[in-house]
């Protein structure tokens, strides 16, 4: 098993299973030289439990002293893992509900970088017979719990989060971990807060956990019905944070990057590769660095430039002060602590950024993936410049494309920007059947 853009995943009890969880747990704790300080949570997923469970007992098993602090948002097991050698927290994310998976975290709240994640995965690898040093009966440690991760993130956050004006703001924490954060942050600053979908429930019955426009119907109803001044909707875990403006209209995440990058940025902020044009002509004077697709591959970059933001178009924000997580629950009280200073509206911050036209999709496949071959197809459009940084990146004269395949799901992500929405679109089209002219010929058997 390895890392995707964002931990390990997959479908509960078949690509996860407990015995990987074991091996992971023990693989942690050997990284970690035995005898390590753990600290462990979960979301709201039906086989969280029996993963957090089985990892346990492998770092146990080689010695390591381990702290539960039970059912978590992610940056909260983040800012938690300051106390502690490493963090383990199982979630899956904004995946479907059958998907469970681990992230783990440094003491700073970054992610494993690449090299440590090639340490776990060869660990991993190990057979379950291998000459491990397990740890005797009597070095063996009582699992300690702690019930004060989410009081503490909360405070740490309420020290710096101060509103000037009360807000009415509407919560959709998708049943997800944020059910016991974020509505009670945002009360506790002076807003006035109206909750949907708050109750924790990992069959997600509400909505997908992924916040996206099309799952958000009824937070833009309620924004609207209510007078509120914005919405706010997290994804299973609360890594990442949307927003939906006063007219009741879903916030692209590239505006909402832009919003956060001009009261972040000072010299430099760190994006992907797919992010939109307007970043560049919304921030002309910050250094614009862009890197691999993925909150780790944002969070490197930004420890190695010493860059004062980053963040991603699928809703994830880093501020490096607080943490080098994606702060899905800071980026709320943040978001409303800077929209509460003036009487401008949310839509009144938004309407002067330029517009561009941008269609993201994706295209499922089975089996293996010749990406030498939709990169060689690719090719014969008639781009400008090609950047293969991550996935395969074409430039145009007005346009941009990337080609990239997921990296916790078995789907290639397609986005395309441009000036006119009829280019945008015949040039995705085009890209479109390129892919799946490709993925059909590798999944014909006759071809082979």
């Amino acid at each position: 098993m390895k890392f995707g853009s964002s931990g390990i995943r997959g479908i509960a009890n078949q690509a996860v299973t407990s015995e990987l969880a074991l091996r992971i747990g023990r693989a942690v704790g050997m990284d970690c030289g035995g005898g390590g300080s753990v600290v462990v949570g979960h979301d709201t997923r039906r086989a969280a439990e029996m993963i957090e469970y089985t990892a346990i007992s492998g770092l146990l098993s080689v010695g390591c002293r381990v702290t539960r602090v039970g059912m978590v948002a992610t940056p909260t097991l983040a800012y938690a893992a300051k106390e502690y050698d490493c963090g383990i927290m199982v979630t899956a994310s904004h995946n479907p509900p059958e998907y469970i998976g681990v992230k783990l975290f440094n003491p700073d709240g970054m992610a494993f970088d690449s090299k440590q994640q090639k340490t776990i995965e060869r660990l991993i690898g190990e057979p379950m017979d291998a000459d491990i040093k397990l740890a005797s009966w009597d070095r063996m440690h009582p699992v300690r719990t702690d019930g004060n991760a989410v009081s503490n993130h909360m405070s740490r956050i309420l020290a710096s989060a101060k509103i000037e004006r009360r807000m009415r703001v509407v919560v959709d924490c998708g049943c997800g971990a944020a059910s016991l954060t974020t509505p009670y942050l945002l009360r506790t600053m002076g807003c006035d807060v109206v909750t949907l979908n708050s109750q924790p429930d990992g069959f997600f019955p509400g909505r997908n956990p992924e916040p996206k426009s099309e799952t958000l119907t009824a937070l833009q109803s309620v924004v609207l019905s209510t007078n509120a001044d914005l919405g706010i909707a997290h994804d299973g875990d609360a890594d990442r944070m949307v927003a939906v403006d006063d007219q009741g209209r879903f916030v692209s995440n590239d505006k909402l990057l832009a919003f956060f990058g001009m009261h972040e940025a000072r010299k430099k902020m760190v994006i992907p590769m797919d992010t939109s044009m307007l970043i560049d002509a919304v921030l002309p004077d910050i250094e614009i660095i862009r890197t691999r697709v993925g909150d780790v591959f944002i969070a490197e970059e930004m420890k190695r430039s010493g860059a004062d933001f980053g963040g991603e178009p699928s809703g994830t924000w880093i501020f490096p002060r607080v943490s080098y997580c994606p702060e899905g629950i800071y980026s709320a009280a943040r978001l409303v602590e800077l929209l509460s200073r003036e009487d401008a509206r949310f839509s009144d911050h938004l309407s002067p950024m330029p517009g561009y036209e941008i269609k993201r999709g994706s295209i499922a496949y089975r089996g293996d993936l010749d990406g030498g071959r939709i990169e060689e197809e690719l090719r014969t459009l008639p781009s400008s410049d090609i950047i293969t940084i991550d996935g395969i990146r074409l430039g145009f004269d007005d346009a941009w494309a990337l080609v990239r395949a997921s990296g916790t799901e078995p789907l290639i992500r397609i986005t395309v920007e441009g000036a006119t929405g009829d280019a945008v679109e015949k040039l995705y089209r085009e890209i479109q059947k390129s892919v799946k002219g490709v993925i059909d010929e590798s999944s014909d058997p006759r071809s082979r």
